[in-house]
């Protein structure tokens, strides 16, 4: 290609300012095979030169339109469409041959998960597994720019340099299936034994475990105050450290919703233990305050969530608790009883929602 070519395409523009530096982004991507019609689509809304070579590589093979890939995965388009919905993917334009034969075998274990557990159950499991993917992918995407992109923009890095760390990153990410899988059954592993723990014969819908909700008060009013990259930052501690006591504690971070933390465990104690330690880590933080609430009982388990009258006990008190005070439904006193672990009689209060007074106990250490 030469320099006249990319001017007539609209690309380039031998009096702008940045000329030189644009014009080796594209010789570059030219010499990767990027061509002039795939460079123009890339100004269209959603893509970017810088990201254009990146882009090329996420998706190799792809040659497939919509009707063919539903022909060889034997499923009708309907049903393709379907299953792209549960897992959170937006409706495609049939012409456009998105996919590839590595799809096809996706969407026929779909096929096959529908025979072996009914299209409603397998479709659900499509939307639990499309929202952990999609924060995933999202995770993936935050981490570049934070980590490469912001930095290498504020080093003034030119658009070639942005271009190949983009293609960097992004040749990177396949070892993120590689990596996935493995940490999948490590997880199937432990759930199934959480799950056989829990369960102790009873229903297949319910388990028996206690349920914690820990949150930091005052955080709402100082996330108004504070620069994106404080909050961030604050917000990234908070879960990691979560993560980091639930996991040692032999518990499981149900979700994260900014500064509240829901988390179960099969043993009481071990519960108690997490709520505690999440309390005094961030006990001498100067702008927010922990508090939280745990109950025991049946919880309803679908889609790797828990919910069920429990849930919403432990919710409430944690909504009734006062800074730096952990509140606990006698369910949970009388099975953690532990040296290092202390209840104290905390009154009947009402929770939102609830009809009669509950009898609370403070959870402290001794």
């Amino acid at each position: 290609m030469k320099p006249s070519d990319y001017q007539a395409a609209g690309l380039y523009d031998p009096g702008a300012p940045n000329a030189a530096e644009r014009l080796e982004l594209l010789e570059w991507l030219s010499a990767r095979g990027v061509t002039i019609e795939q460079m123009k689509r890339s100004r269209l809304p959603g893509g970017t030169l810088t990201g254009l070579a990146a882009d090329l590589t996420i998706n190799p093979g792809a040659h497939l339109k919509l009707a063919e890939l539903a022909d060889r995965a034997g499923l009708t388009v309907e049903q393709v469409e379907a299953i792209r919905r549960s897992a959170g993917l937006a409706s495609v334009d049939p012409e456009d041959p998105r996919f590839a034969d590595r799809d096809v075998e996706s969407f026929a274990a779909f096929a096959v998960g529908t025979q072996l557990f009914g299209e409603q159950a397998t479709r659900h499991f499509g939307r639990v597994m499309g929202f952990s993917l999609a924060r995933i992918a999202e995770a993936v995407v935050s981490m570049f720019l934070v980590n490469v992109e912001g930095p290498l923009l504020k080093a003034h890095g030119t658009e070639l340099e942005l271009a190949q760390a983009n293609l960097r990153a992004t040749e990177a990410a396949d070892v993120v299936p590689a990596v996935l899988q493995s940490v999948f059954r490590a997880h199937l592993e432990e759930a199934i034994r959480r799950s056989r723990l829990a369960r102790e014969g009873r229903s297949i819908d319910t388990v028996r475990m206690a349920v914690g909700f820990v949150d930091l008060v005052g955080f709402t009013t100082l996330s108004r105050r504070m620069e994106p990259r404080e909050l961030a930052d604050m917000v990234e501690r908070f879960e990691s450290t979560a993560h980091e006591v639930a996991t040692a504690k032999d518990g499981r971070i149900v979700k994260l919703i900014g500064d509240e933390v829901m988390f179960v465990a099969v043993d009481a104690a071990a519960a108690c233990d997490i709520a505690l330690t999440l309390v005094e880590r961030f006990a001498g933080d100067p702008t927010v305050t922990p508090r939280g609430g745990l109950a025991h009982g049946e919880l309803l388990n679908r889609g790797g969530d828990y919910y069920g009258p429990v849930v919403n006990l432990a919710a409430r008190l944690a909504e009734l608790a006062v800074p730096n005070e952990l509140l606990v439904t006698p369910e949970v006193a009388a099975r953690a009883r532990a040296d290092h672990l202390r209840f104290e009689p905390a009154g009947k209060r009402l929770p939102k929602g609830f009809d009669e007074p509950v009898t609370l106990l403070a959870l402290e250490r001794p």
